[in-house]
């Protein structure tokens, strides 16, 4: 049962990082207008998808405790990592790349302990 509310947290961590980067895509782009940088479909969409996975992870926290909400929730930055490499074209360094190895790690061990 609590592994279907932790693959709720993995798929909130994804919305999150889906999130992000259209905003970013957003900033990249240019505007009319003062107004239209806050007021596109991007940012509109994803403030949505933002306000859909604080919902989704109240639901989350009603069946887990909050650690194990929190680390799996960590999992943010390996999405973040591979839709900036994806969509934005970012390189990965070998910083980056540890990090999130350690965070995959983290989480594994956090979770299956």
């Amino acid at each position: 049962m609590n592994n279907i509310y932790i693959l709720l947290v993995l798929l909130t961590a994804f919305m999150s990082a889906v999130s992000q980067v259209l905003l970013n895509v957003s900033n990249e782009k240019q505007h009319k207008n003062f107004i239209f940088e806050y007021l596109n479909w991007r940012v509109i969409l994803s403030y949505f998808i933002l306000f859909c996975t604080l919902a989704l992870n109240i639901v989350a926290l009603q069946h887990l405790e909050v650690k194990t909400v929190n680390a799996v929730g960590a999992a943010c930055y390996f999405f973040l990592l591979l839709l900036s490499h994806f969509i934005l074209k970012e390189k990965v360094g070998k910083k980056k790349l540890i990090g999130n190895i350690l965070i995959i790690a983290g989480i594994v061990i956090f979770v299956v302990l």
